[in-house]
């Protein structure tokens, strides 16, 4: 099934390789864990990274299956941790650990950051926080001004695996600039990040959509891997829109939905989306839409922690429950951040419930919110939701797929291959092989399951989503015409 791609995923606990045909099937992969330490979750080795994907790299070309198509790879795409940066000497050398979107030090640059943005942007992303790429780059300008002086350039995570395979520096994607500062809207680093704050403009990368090819395998990493020199690299992505081409939704109107440990939901639209309170952020399609974001506190976490033991048992009687009448928000943490703004929010479900039931009103919980979501988004953007795929832990309970196509009143698709690593390789196809990245998506990513609305079910949980709004409003934590 000749040609094949590679798709690379730099995590945040390990290096993961696909290997996919082109019918969209997964061929090979391969992954190494990160030896990690307490400074993790602030500081890691760009070396240990280059070490494992190399390393799981050989070990996929390697295998026996492999050897017999390795001449007919054709390109390589890699996707890594939005909001991780690098600085680099002019050897292409880091100057420092690669600085993780987690990190919290940069706090009050991030403050710094988001003042200069609002003083000297009509509109745009002006929302940074300490994850941002661009607060971890004052914060560094100011912690360490010696090796400040060294620096020729800063880059992102995927950017550096890219180099290390191209041996091609100082060339980034729209989604991994997005959020050191670079303006989609206008396609260019604005002024105030070299006027304003202590950057220089040469540090700042040249940036080019997702999937552009930037050149070939450099010949010493063909030469080392035994791949072939025209096996062409292009510019990668951000881990959470790997996902989202994974998941298939790359089209106007088209969603997805990941609930993981928390909900977060992704989508295509032909018109910026302007967010006043900040929910949603837009990142820039490599064929010119935009891709939409929010990412909420309330998601599936309490499912592992609560229910984990039990999982196949409480979704069966589940199955006979629904629609429960009961309405719950199972929000395990202080605070909300998506689709609403409420820092005074807390979870709740009624008392005296079954083990089954809080089980089954809990995920009915998360499918009012993933609605409402959808609602507002349809809301400020002024286009429709057209279609809604899905990935994550939730995605592997049929009961709970019911209920989310119930609630939603709309047809849910789950894919089979919905990882960051298939979603690189899908990139990876959409320019060397494909026209774009809809033909790429419409021959890769392979549906898995189709559920639709049942009729008697949609109009029993539209009755219940009414209730869980007006619970909500009553608490204060939603206002009518989709306010924070």
């Amino acid at each position: 099934m000749a040609p094949y791609f590679i798709g690379i995923d730099i995590g945040t606990q390990g290096a993961r390789v696909v290997l996919i045909d082109a019918k969209g099937e997964v061929i090979s992969s391969e992954e190494q864990v990160f030896p990690l330490n307490d400074q993790s979750r602030e500081e890691q080795s760009p070396a240990m990274w280059w070490e494992a994907c190399y390393q799981s790299l050989l070990s996929l070309l390697q295998k026996e299956g492999a050897k017999a198509i390795v001449k007919d790879i054709k390109a390589i795409a890699v996707t890594s941790t939005s909001g991780t940066v690098i600085p680099l000497d002019q050897h292409n050398k880091p100057l420092h650990p690669a600085i993780m979107y987690s990190d919290k030090r940069s706090v009050k640059q991030a403050e710094k950051c988001t003042r200069a943005a609002l003083k000297y942007l009509n509109k745009g992303y002006t929302a940074f926080n300490f994850s941002s790429g661009l607060a971890k780059m004052i914060w560094f300008q100011e912690t360490y001004p010696a090796k400040a002086d060294k620096i020729a350039r800063w880059i992102h995570a995927a950017d550096f695996v890219t180099g290390m395979l191209s041996n091609i520096w100082g060339i980034t994607d729209y989604t991994n600039a997005f959020k050191s500062g670079y303006d989609v809207s206008k396609y260019e680093w604005p002024e105030y990040l070299y006027t304003q704050l202590p950057l220089k403009k040469e540090w700042l990368p040249h940036v080019v959509p997702s999937g552009t090819v930037i050149g070939t395998v450099s010949k010493d990493m063909a030469k080392n891997l035994d791949l072939p020199e025209q096996v062409k690299i292009t510019a990668g992505i951000t881990d959470g829109c790997a996902s989202q081409i994974a998941s298939g939704a790359t089209s106007p109107g088209e969603w997805n939905t990941t609930i993981g440990t928390t909900m977060v939901i992704k989508g295509v639209t032909k018109n910026e989306v302007l967010d006043p309170l900040g929910r949603l952020y837009s990142h820039r399609h490599p064929a010119g839409y935009w891709m939409p974001g929010g990412a909420s506190n309330t998601g599936a976490d309490w499912v592992t922690n609560e229910f984990g033991d039990d999982l196949v048992n409480l979704n069966e009687q589940a199955r006979q429950l629904i629609p429960t009448h009961h309405i719950a928000y199972p929000l395990r943490q202080h605070g909300e951040r998506f689709p609403f703004i409420a820092s005074q929010a807390r979870g709740f479900e009624p008392e005296n419930l079954t083990r089954a039931e809080r089980f089954t009103a809990n995920m009915e919980g998360v499918a009012y919110m993933e609605r409402y979501a959808y609602e507002m988004i349809e809301h400020l953007s002024g286009e429709k939701v057209n279609a809604i795929y899905t990935a994550g832990g939730a995605s592997n309970s049929d009961t709970w797929l019911i209920i989310r196509s119930n609630v939603l009143n709309r047809p849910v698709y789950k894919m089979k291959h919905v990882s960051g690593a298939v979603g690189a390789a899908v990139l990876a196809a959409s320019k060397t092989h494909f026209n774009s990245l809809a033909e790429a998506v419409e021959q890769l990513v392979i549906t898995e399951k189709e559920i639709n609305p049942e009729k008697q079910l949609t109009e029993r949980y539209e009755v219940n989503y009414q209730k869980f709004l007006s619970v909500m409003q009553k608490k204060g934590y939603i206002k009518g015409g989709f306010g924070a």
